[in-house]
């Protein structure tokens, strides 16, 4: 595969065009770790002005309860709707506002200021479910797999030794007051959110050096595509666009030249055209030909022309356009429809020759 000839770093103008294109190192967990602990000092500094003003806001509201011919009218629902939302806004208010000034820092941080439009354009390839599947059952998912498992190691061990020495203490709680309970529970439960705060900020770290490392190696370039990197940038812009058009037109035309010597051709039924040929010196087989709208209708007509079979199956077509180029042979998880097909197309060409 072409990935395994990439064993160059990535050249600044490589790591530019990634970056255009949205393709950052940027861990979520190291955000949501920051945003926690921000969240947890801004309730450590305000929380006696919170627990005040909720104090206040309650005992307003028994006293409205308490008459009930005034708090039932307009006035009074409008008066106490008032009355919750200023409550809600001068208690969550300042922690919701801490929180997101630390989400948009720990953004910045791990990526800069600078925006990327085009990581905001639609791409289709995210939605094919072969290349989703390959996520799903590949070596990150086994990572983040191991990070949840870790996260959920850490609170639980946390808690328990939060909780356990306490527990003699927490069976002499009975008769006391209420006031003494809800702070006794309070700081047994803030201090489990800080030490948690703190292993989740640890799991974060771990992840931001985890995401370099795999972004890194997703923008190893090959030998050839630095010197090809190199060539270009010696040249005008004109020139390169000239060289550009050239070089695909004659990879056009080699593919088109190619497409004669395919077994069969699977389409959608006019969007996309695929070529494959297996002569049985491969494991599986091989995509010689690929394009969609005009160059698909232009595949079909040529393996028309050649009596070359052309397969309606939009679904597999799709997929195979999306996931593999030409040369590549045709994945794992696609051999089964692959198959399928090309014992199709066996099946007719035999009848063929016994009709004959």
């Amino acid at each position: 595969m072409a990935g395994d000839n990439r064993t160059e770093k990535a050249t600044p103008r490589h790591r530019e065009e990634a970056r255009r294109k949205g393709q950052v190192a940027k861990s979520p967990d190291a955000n949501g770790a920051l945003v926690l602990v921000a969240g947890l000092f801004a309730i450590t500094l305000m929380g006696p002005h919170v627990i005040s003003t909720l104090e206040a806001s309650i005992t307003d509201g028994l006293r409205s309860i308490a008459h009930p011919q005034v708090m039932l009218t307009g006035a009074g629902l409008n008066g106490m709707f008032r009355a919750t939302l200023t409550t809600i806004g001068l208690t969550l208010g300042p922690i919701a506002g801490v929180c997101l000034v630390a989400g948009v820092v720990a953004n910045v941080v791990q990526t800069g200021i600078r925006p990327t439009p085009g990581a905001l354009k639609p791409q289709f390839s995210r939605l094919n479910p072969v290349t989703g599947a390959r996520n799903l059952f590949g070596p990150r998912i086994l990572f983040e797999t191991a990070k949840s498992i870790a996260k959920l190691a850490a609170v639980g061990v946390i808690a328990y030794l939060a909780v356990a020495p306490r527990i003699g203490q927490l069976a002499g709680t009975v008769g006391i007051s209420p006031a003494a309970l809800g702070s006794m529970l309070g700081t047994t439960a803030l201090g489990i959110a800080r030490r948690a705060a703190l292993a989740y900020l640890l799991i974060g770290l771990i992840d931001i050096a985890y995401q370099r490392y795999r972004h890194e190696k997703g923008l190893r370039m090959s030998k050839e595509d630095v010197k090809d990197e190199m060539r270009q940038q010696n040249v005008s812009a004109e020139v390169r666009g000239a060289l550009r058009r050239r070089q695909m037109q004659a990879a056009r035309a080699r593919m088109m030249a190619a497409v004669p010597d395919a077994d069969f051709v699977v389409a959608n039924p006019t969007h996309f055209a695929v070529a494959l040929r297996y002569d049985g010196t491969k494991p599986a087989p091989e995509i010689i030909a690929k394009g969609q709208d005009l160059i698909a209708l232009q595949i079909r007509r040529v393996a028309e022309e050649h009596d070359v079979p052309v397969i309606e199956n939009p679904p597999l077509a799709r997929s195979l356009h999306a996931s593999v180029e030409i040369g590549q042979l045709v994945p794992e998880e696609l051999f089964q429809a692959v198959a399928q097909v090309l014992a199709h197309v066996y099946r007719v060409a035999g009848r063929k020759r016994a009709a004959g």
